[in-house]
C-alpha cells in the first residue's frame, strides 16, 4: 500500500488487537505477527511483540484468549491506518463470534488494573472504550467490538514475570490440511532444553502438546522462560516449511489469572487459590471425573479434577479426610476445577486393629461390642487395641496437571514454586514439610 500524504512524524506507541480469529480459522497471533512484519516493512521499529493471555474463563472466547500488543516507533497516522487494514482483510469477519477490536495509544498506556481484572475477572466493552477516551488513544470496533477489551488489556498489562513463545506459522490457505511437524525432534527439542522450554510434549502421557489440532495457521508453538531457549528448542524441530515466525512476551506459565481466594466469597469465573482440609475420601464418578469435598471449618467447597487430567487424578485419589491442602483452580458451576494442588500435611492413616496374644503369640479375636479382645487359643483376654500407621501414597508438596491438560496461564511447577504461594497463618514449613 502506499504511504504518500503521510506526515513524517514518528513516535513510540502501542497497537493492541483482539478477537480476529474463530473456530473455524484465522488466529489473532498470526495477524499479530503479519502486522508487525508489515510495520517493519513500512520502516518503522519493533520495540516489543507481546502475546497476553486473559481470563480463561470468558464463555466466549475463542482458544486460548490471546490479545496481542507491539510496541512501535512509526507514524501512528500509517500505523493505524495498516492495521486497520490488515483486520479487514484477514479477520474472520463472517464468523458470529467474531468482533474484532483495535486500539492505539501514543502518549500513555491504559492503566494497568484495567488488564489485571480482565486476566482474573471481566471487563466491558463500554469499560474498554472509556480506558481509551481516558487517554486520547484512537480505537476502532468491528461489530459489537468486544475484541476492544483484549486489544485494551495487551497494552496496559504490565508483564511482571514475563515468559517467552516462539510461534511458527504455516500458509494459512492450508489450515485445514494435516500438519506435518516431526515428533521425534520435538521429543529431542524438549529433552535438550528442559525446563528451560516446558510443555512441548507430555511424556507420561506419550502427547505432544505444542502443535495444534485447529483450524488455523499455526503450525507449533515452543513455550519457555526466555528467547534464546525458545530459540534452541526451535532450531532443533523438523517440520513443514513455514511462512511467518515471531517470538512473543508473553503471561503465558506465571499463574497471573491465580487469585488469593476463601470459600465465603469465590466468584463464578474466576480462578483462586484457597486453603482447606479434605472432609471425605475423594469419589470417582461416571467418565473418571473425581470429586474432592474440602472445609476450612465454617463453609465446604467442591473440588474437580477431570478425566482429561489423567494421572493427577490418582494424587487427588490418594488424599484423606484430615489432609490439609491449598488447592488451585476456575470456579465454575459452584465447583473448583483443579489445576494444581500442594498438599501441606498428610499424616500416616492411624489403623486399629486386634493386637497379638502375650501368652501364645497368636492374633486375638473381638470379644463382642466394648469388651475387648479374646485369644480363642489359650482364652486370654485385653481390652486394649493394637494401633499402627499406615504409609501413604502421597507426601506434603506441590503437584499439576500433566502438561497435556494445562492451561496457557497456568504456571508449570518446572519453573519452580508458584509466586503466589501465601502460606495459611498457622501453616509451618517445619509442621509440614
Amino acid at each position: 500500500m502506499s504511504l504518500m500524504g503521510w506526515e513524517s512524524r514518528s513516535i513510540d506507541m502501542w497497537i493492541g488487537i483482539d478477537d480476529t480469529d474463530s473456530p473455524h480459522g484465522m488466529c489473532t497471533t498470526y495477524l499479530g505477527a503479519l502486522l508487525a512484519r508489515h510495520l517493519e516493512e513500512s520502516g518503522m521499529e519493533i520495540r516489543s511483540l507481546r502475546l497476553v493471555r486473559l481470563n480463561p474463563n470468558i464463555i466466549w472466547k475463542t482458544r486460548g484468549n490471546a490479545a496481542i500488543a507491539i510496541e512501535v516507533e512509526g507514524n501512528p497516522d500509517s500505523a493505524f491506518s495498516i492495521a486497520s487494514e490488515l483486520i479487514e482483510e484477514l479477520a474472520d469477519l463472517s464468523c458470529e463470534t467474531t468482533n474484532p477490536g483495535l486500539v492505539l495509544c501514543e502518549e500513555s498506556r491504559p492503566p494497568a488494573a484495567f488488564a489485571e481484572e480482565a486476566i482474573t475477572g471481566f471487563c466491558s466493552i463500554e469499560g474498554a472504550i472509556a480506558a481509551c477516551e481516558d487517554i486520547n488513544a484512537r480505537f476502532a470496533l468491528w461489530k459489537n467490538g468486544r475484541g476492544i477489551i483484549g486489544a485494551v488489556a495487551a497494552v496496559a498489562a504490565e508483564l511482571s514475570d514475563a515468559t517467552s513463545e516462539y510461534l511458527v506459522y504455516r500458509d494459512a490457505n492450508l489450515h485445514t490440511s494435516t500438519r506435518f511437524v516431526d515428533p521425534v525432534s520435538l521429543r529431542l527439542a524438549e529433552e535438550m532444553t528442559y525446563p528451560g522450554t516446558w510443555d512441548t510434549c507430555d511424556p507420561e502421557n506419550k502427547t505432544i502438546v505444542c502443535v495444534p489440532h485447529t483450524p488455523d495457521p499455526v503450525l507449533f508453538g515452543i513455550r519457555g522462560n526466555d528467547p534464546v531457549w525458545i530459540s534452541l528448542a526451535r532450531n532443533l524441530v523438523i517440520s513443514e516449511a513455514s511462512v511467518l515466525e515471531a517470538i512473543f512476551e508473553t503471561n503465558q506459565g506465571t499463574d497471573a489469572h491465580l487469585i488469593h481466594g476463601s470459600m465465603q466469597n469465590l466468584e463464578e469465573g474466576r480462578s483462586y487459590c484457597v486453603p482447606g482440609t479434605v472432609t471425605s475420601p475423594p469419589i470417582t464418578g461416571i467418565g473418571g471425573h473425581v470429586t474432592l469435598r474440602i472445609t476450612d471449618g465454617k463453609d465446604h467447597l467442591i473440588c474437580m479434577a477431570y478425566e482429561p487430567t489423567r494421572g493427577f487424578r490418582d494424587v487427588i485419589r490418594a488424599l484423606a479426610p484430615g489432609d490439609r491442602v491449598y488447592v488451585c483452580g476456575s470456579y465454575k458451576k459452584r465447583s473448583l476445577n483443579l489445576e494444581k494442588i500442594r498438599v501441606l500435611s498428610a499424616p500416616p492413616g492411624r489403623v486399629v486393629g486386634a493386637p497379638l496374644c502375650e501368652s501364645c503369640g497368636k492374633k486375638m479375636t473381638s470379644a463382642g461390642r466394648d469388651k475387648g479382645y479374646k485369644c480363642r487359643v489359650c482364652g486370654t483376654r485385653s481390652r486394649e487395641p493394637c494401633i499402627s500407621y499406615q504409609e501413604r501414597r502421597i507426601h506434603p508438596g506441590w503437584y499439576e496437571v500433566p502438561p497435556s491438560a494445562r492451561r496457557h496461564l497456568a504456571r508449570p511447577l518446572c519453573r519452580g514454586e508458584p509466586v503466589f504461594w501465601d502460606p495459611p497463618q498457622d501453616y509451618s514449613r517445619e509442621d509440614y514439610i
